[in-house]
């Protein structure tokens, strides 16, 4: 497995880093679930039926629309 590097600017603007084990790179979508695990855990199995089915990357949209979250790099750890 492979380590990756999601870079992220948080609500307050500021870059934030999470880390994730992976085999292949990450998708937006499966970084954004992440990201949105780890800073609203409460809010993990939100429902984003709004989204569902009208956007490619819901989390992301989510994360980006709702909370100000956007990623803004995902890459490999050497």
């Amino acid at each position: 497995m492979k380590e990756w590097e999601v870079i992220f600017a948080d609500q307050k603007g500021e870059t934030t880093t999470l880390l994730l084990t992976a085999e292949q790179r990450p998708s937006d979508e499966d970084a954004a679930r992440a990201i949105r695990s780890h800073l609203f855990p409460v809010m993990d199995e939100l429902d984003l039926n709004d989204f569902q089915d009208r956007s490619q990357s819901p989390t992301a949209r989510w994360l980006k629309e709702q909370s100000g979250v956007s990623i803004t790099d995902i890459r490999e750890l050497p």
